[in-house]
């Protein structure tokens, strides 16, 4: 029988950190990447969107996040996945703001049960790798085994799918 993949992210479209520059994007860096996984080994993609916005300008975004993770906040999501029941294996995708995933990923993750799944971060960086985001999955997935993540500079993203694919092959 194949295991069933889950597929959460959060991924920021328009102003983005590339390189040094701050760059418009169509699509975001995560939702690449969790795209990759998806057909690497199949799963089923559930992304992460706040019902309020985070700022269009990336640096006043930067100073929200940082903010909201200062304060422990948990921002409301426009809808919630009641249950990983169904799921083997959990892909948890998303940029890496100030160490770690975006608090409204949190949002998700800590309202669910973790017993019996194996999780997975991927995360899209500009030069700050997982930061401390598998030690962080830990805490908020009590009950999963966490495996080896991966990291994904943000302006390499389009050139990752080989590394993300073989990655998750081996995940599941």
């Amino acid at each position: 029988m194949m295991s069933k993949n889950l597929i959460i992210y959060y991924s920021r479209k328009g102003q983005n950190y590339v390189n040094g520059s701050i760059v418009s994007l169509k699509k975001g860096n995560t939702e690449v990447a969790a795209e990759f996984i998806r057909k690497a080994v199949g799963g089923e993609l559930f992304e992460i969107e706040t019902v309020k916005a985070y700022s269009a300008d990336y640096m006043t975004c930067t100073q929200e996040a940082q903010a909201e993770l200062r304060a422990g906040e948990r921002p409301e999501l426009k809808r919630y996945l009641d249950s990983v029941a169904g799921y083997d294996n959990v892909f948890v995708c998303g940029p890496c703001w100030w160490g770690t995933f975006p608090c409204a990923v949190f949002s998700q993750l800590e309202r669910l049960d973790w017993t019996g799944k194996k999780v997975f971060a991927l995360m899209t960086h500009e030069g700050s790798g997982l930061g401390h985001c598998e030690r962080d999955l830990k805490k908020v997935c009590a009950g999963a085994t966490v495996g080896r993540g991966i990291a994904v500079r943000g302006a390499d993203v389009a050139r990752s799918e080989g590394a993300v694919a073989a990655w998750a092959k081996q995940c599941v």
